[in-house]
């Protein structure tokens, strides 16, 4: 087909800027598709820019391809769709790669590893498959380990990167963990649910700032142990102040001459009576004396106070060091009174499972209550790689589910289970014979680094140590005001070798 035989096409009349129409053909002639070749313009060449007489809008012009610059736009445009469809793929990609990879990860078994002290595996154990029961991805191997040494293989283990990824460890040690614990995830628990959850002891200890450095699982600290047989033959009721201990030590007491027989209550040494620092620091913190530095007058009266009952000069003369250890002379009836943790009950009734004693709070000064807390703790190190199993597993661990379940197994074995650190909790307790003095006191309770048993060959025991001295100097006839001024030089000695102060060790 030729270029005469095209169909012409009506062409409307372009509208200048100015409004007055340019006068221009009715028809324009389109070559076929067919059409070997559009012939150029008359003096132009191939490749030359088309001028006016190429536009079609101009009369005797011919058509040509757009503009240059709507090709040009249209090009940008194309290459910015092309950009957009990339990145969205790319987009894509990356996400599909993280759910791929969360797949696989959470399809992963991890095994954590437990060290603990206390509970042997066959009480642990049903607990521990409990949990793995509802979390089949995580397995917790439980290891028991010996106290002797404990705190300095732990923390030697976790700045090898061996050590377990989550332990036991006192209430007491957190100056001496601070780089080993790693803080508690807030979606595990905030400040705000742990004050809720736990009593006020718990919260000083392991509460700084924003942070919580362990969570509990059990509470403890002293209890006054009482031999029934022995008050109901003095005709005596169970202290409740230090005034009635003074008024019922005289009836229980029972001298032959010079020579103790029966001992109305194991106070005023230190190398036969256990928990004396104890029981020592609970009586300064009832008088007002603060123990990281405990001189002045309250202090010095405390002091004395828990001598006379070994001084063979004064009224209530009732205990000496040539009597035996405060725990066997209370299970052989020797002693009327001591005072002890809970888990002390476990001893006596082994050492004699006849005895009949009762468990009831510490004596109190008036207007002012205040009772002892030596506990311990549960923390993840701050080098696990599963610390989000980890604290998963504390989580159960310690809350109501898992807190119950360990009591229930610790209670097919022995007395008692380790009394609840969580206040919901801890009321059903109240009227339980052996731990329930210890749940009443639970809301009163205050804890310092001389808490005994711990040991920790660190803060607990060198800071008992100067109490020991203060205590045995006193007896060899020293004053008071001197022995207690030695002591708190050592404290602060102690303290400083942690990176502490008398201002920013506890103040208690």
């Amino acid at each position: 087909m030729d270029a005469t035989n095209a169909t012409p096409i009506p062409v409307e009349p372009a509208v200048p800027i100015g409004g007055t129409p340019i006068v221009a053909p009715e028809t324009f002639v389109v070559p076929a598709a067919d059409n070997p070749a559009v012939p150029l313009p008359q003096g132009q060449s191939a490749g030359a820019t088309p001028g006016a007489a190429d536009n079609p809008l101009i009369p005797g012009g011919v058509v040509s391809a757009p503009p240059q610059q709507a090709s040009s736009g249209n090009s940008i445009l194309r290459r910015l769709l092309m950009v957009i469809v990339l990145l969205v793929f790319l987009t894509g990609l990356i996400l599909l790669g993280k759910f791929v990879f969360g797949l696989i990860a959470g399809a992963k078994e991890v095994t954590i590893v437990y060290w603990g002290l206390w509970e042997n595996d066959a009480m642990i154990r049903p607990v521990l498959a409990d949990f793995e029961a509802s979390h089949p991805k995580i397995k917790v191997q439980y290891v028991k380990q010996s106290h002797r040494q404990y705190r300095e293989r732990l923390v030697a283990a976790i700045d090898r990167g061996e050590g377990p990824d989550v332990f036991r460890f006192h209430n007491t040690w957190i100056p001496m963990l601070r780089s080993s614990l790693m803080p508690v995830p807030k979606d595990i628990m905030t400040v705000s649910e742990f004050t809720q959850s736990f009593y006020p002891v718990a919260v000083s200890d392991l509460v700084g700032g924003q942070s919580i450095y362990g969570i509990p699982l059990m509470i403890d600290g002293l209890g006054l142990y009482y031999n029934e047989d022995l008050f109901a033959a003095a005709g005596v009721k169970p202290p409740v102040t230090w005034e009635d201990v003074l008024n019922v030590v005289p009836k229980l007491t029972v001298r032959n001459e010079k020579l103790i027989s029966t001992s109305a209550i194991a106070l005023g040494t230190t190398g036969n009576v256990e928990n004396f620092s104890d029981i020592l620091a609970t009586m300064m913190l009832q008088n007002g004396t603060k123990l990281s530095d405990p001189t002045g007058k309250t202090a010095e009266e405390t002091l004395l106070f828990y001598r006379k009952f070994a001084d063979p000069a004064d009224p209530v003369y009732t205990w000496n060091e040539t009597l035996d250890n405060s725990i066997y002379a209370f299970a052989m009836g020797k002693v009327a009174m001591i005072f002890a943790p809970s888990w002390r009950a476990f001893d006596i009734k082994q050492m004699n499972p006849n005895i009949r004693f009762k468990i009831t709070v510490v004596p109190q000064l008036p207007g002012n209550t205040v009772s002892w807390a030596s506990y311990w703790v549960e923390g993840v190190s701050v080098k696990s790689k599963y610390s989000s199993a980890s604290w998963e597993f504390l989580k159960y661990l310690t809350g109501k589910q898992g807190a119950a379940k360990l009591y229930t197994e610790e209670s097919k074995g022995r007395l008692f289970g380790e009394p609840y650190a969580r206040v919901d909790m801890g009321k059903n307790l109240i009227d339980d014979p052996y731990v329930g003095a210890y749940m009443k006191q639970a809301p009163n309770a205050k804890s310092f680094p001389l808490a005994s048993r711990t040991f920790d060959n660190g803060l607990n025991d060198k800071l008992i140590k100067y109490l020991e001295d203060a205590v045995n100097g006193l007896s060899q006839g020293a004053s008071p005001k001197s022995v207690l001024d030695t002591a708190s030089a050592g404290f602060r000695q102690v303290f400083g070798s942690y990176g502490l102060s008398s201002s920013s060790a506890p103040a208690r």
